[in-house]
């Protein structure tokens, strides 16, 4: 089932609704097998619109590429950023400017846990 589209400017008419049961797993997740949620806490990522309390979806089985938002962890520590892969380097990226970016030092250890897919934002 295709979403139904809703005009956010002017009303358009009722005509293409569904009465149907809905089911988010047909529409969020890719491999249920490989996916969880996690809730957000903190800041540095407003400026990719994902707020304080919202919960991400994250998928264990995708590769991350160069742009990729990802929950990493770095020497133990969780961490929600866009990952950025720089001549060699990684550097995980804040998307507020009053957060600095995770440069990661060639010693250090890093792991990606997962891709974020969607962000469930409260309204």
């Amino acid at each position: 089932m295709a979403p139904v589209s809703v005009a956010a400017g002017f009303p358009s008419p009722a005509q293409d609704y569904f009465t149907g049961r809905i089911d988010l797993n047909k529409h969020l997740i890719h491999d249920i097998t490989s996916t969880f949620l996690v809730r957000v806490s903190g800041h540095s990522m407003d400026g990719a619109g994902i707020s304080d309390g919202d919960e991400l979806v994250v998928d264990r089985s995708l590769t991350p590429v160069d742009g990729n938002v990802v929950v990493a962890i770095i020497d133990g520590e969780l961490t929600i950023k866009r990952l950025r892969l720089e001549r060699g380097r990684v550097r995980l990226a804040a998307e507020n400017p009053d957060y600095p970016d995770i440069i990661v030092p060639e010693l250090s250890e890093v792991s990606v846990w997962g891709v974020v897919t969607r962000c469930l934002h409260h309204v």
